[in-house]
């Protein structure tokens, strides 16, 4: 079978009776799954049969609005005929994985057609078929920015169109290490969902902002009237955030491996990150050199940084090993202990002229923390790393790790000391167990938010 590739079609892909065939099909399928993707009931296999041959008549019919996904949607049929012969065992989707290249026509507004069986991170961790429409954000700004000193070949911002159940949630990436597959490749791209991040951002800095009484800055406000700015602004966060995770003074791997290791460590890495395109973007906002366009979003990344960490990082999710969420504590105790944000009067205040520089020095520590790691052995990195984090953010009075090196069992296996922190090893403050409690509508109906819904 050879699909066809002529030249796109004018009209939304989302509004065609094909993508709404295979959304249904799709969510039929779905009913039959189990967690690892199988249909193990052979009582189901007709109607999987029949949900299948639904499913690549319309990517058959949708594949000449993308002729540049040819191979990749031929290879998608094919792999659905291929499990489909193998009597609904688990999937197996390498060959359309490796034909999928995003990565290498980042063209702005550039559509895609995705069908993965594949779990989705903060969404459902079942293998179950999904299939979403995106579009490439990549405004010119970030084309410069990418092509001088913030590389990152396999970075591909992207927006919503439209997507099946597991995206009516939280997740806001599209990762090739969610699909399933028989082996496991070389991922050379990740996608993140700019347009949800910048929905999301947006209803919920407004309501912290008017619960807080913070009175925003001109230009911060315009991020809350502004879906394409905000989205725009968090593309350029995400560029410097996602190149940043091998890169620099780092432990032998921060967090890329799989490995088992307190939580508070997997906090200090996305912050590092986070705060590495905090310094850069106001290193970026001074630079004379800089398109006018890239300084603006330079500062915008400042303030988008801030607000969505110590307002929806910081309270989203269970309290159950929440590095997140530990991240944006630390950020606000850092800024409150250094006198830039001031909860007086039941009032929220920050002191803007001074703020950056403090939060660039919270990054400055944890750079410090990592240079130094690779002169220390791993349980000494893990006990400076938690005496960072503890000097600023008050442990749960019950816990081992916070009476010192002397309470703890230092010469067994490593996953001892790992068992031995709480799953709430830093509880929420007074401040945001109180902001917790009203926010919670708020945070809870983003989920599934896109730009047409925010």
């Amino acid at each position: 079978m050879t699909i066809s590739t002529l030249a796109p079609v004018d009209s939304s892909p989302q509004a065609t009776p094909a993508w709404q065939a295979l959304k249904e099909a799709v969510h039929g399928l779905r009913l039959l799954q189990v967690k690892d993707g199988s249909i193990p009931e052979t009582g189901d296999h007709d109607e999987a049969c029949r949900l299948v041959a639904a499913i690549t008549a319309a990517v058959q019919d949708l594949a000449p609005r993308f002729p540049h996904d040819a191979e990749y949607l031929q290879r998608t049929v094919a792999a659905f005929e291929a499990w489909q012969g193998s009597a609904f065992a688990i999937p197996d989707f390498l060959e359309p994985l490796l034909a999928f290249q995003p990565q290498q026509d980042r063209l702005d507004g550039l559509q895609h057609l995705v069908v993965f069986p594949m779990y989705t991170q903060n969404g459902s961790t079942n293998r179950f078929v999904e299939a979403v429409l995106i579009e490439v954000l990549w405004p010119e700004f970030i084309a410069e920015l990418e092509a001088g000193d913030y590389s990152n070949a396999l970075f591909v911002p992207i927006r919503f169109l439209d997507f099946t159940e597991g995206y009516d949630t939280n997740s806001a990436v599209l990762f090739p290490e969610t699909v399933a597959v028989s082996s496991t490749p070389t991922f050379t791209w990740g996608a993140i969902f700019a347009d949800r991040e910048a929905a999301r951002f947006r209803r919920v800095v407004r309501a912290a902002a008017d619960i807080t009484r913070l009175d925003l800055p001109a230009d911060a406000l315009e991020l809350l009237d502004d879906q394409q700015l905000t989205e725009e602004t968090f593309v350029m966060w995400d560029l410097i955030h996602d190149r940043t995770h091998m890169r620099g003074d780092l432990p032998f791997d921060p967090f890329m491996i799989k490995q088992r290791m307190p939580f508070f460590l997997y906090s200090l890495e996305e912050l590092r990150c986070d705060l590495t395109a905090f310094r850069e973007s106001v290193r970026i906002e001074k630079d004379e050199d800089a398109s006018p366009e890239a300084r603006r979003h330079a500062k915008l990344v400042q303030y988008a940084v801030i607000f969505d960490r110590i307002f929806r990082f910081s309270i989203t999710g269970s309290r159950v090993r929440n590095y997140d969420g530990l991240g944006g504590q630390l950020l606000f105790a850092w800024m409150h202990q250094h006198h830039v944000l001031h909860w007086t009067d039941t009032k929220l205040t920050i002191d803007w002229e001074e703020a950056a520089d403090v939060v660039v020095a919270l990054g400055e520590q944890i750079e410090q923390l990592y240079w130094r790691s690779i002169d220390r052995p791993k349980i000494a990195h893990w006990l400076a790393a938690y005496e960072l984090v503890s000097a600023t953010v008050t442990p749960h009075p019950a816990s081992v790790w916070a009476k010192g090196p002397d309470a703890l069992e230092l010469t067994g296996p490593p996953r001892a000391l790992t068992d031995a922190v709480l799953d709430d090893e830093f509880p929420l403050s007074m401040f945001f167990e109180a902001l917790d409690r009203k926010m919670k509508p708020v945070i809870e109906s983003t989920a599934g938010i896109t730009a047409d819904s925010a």
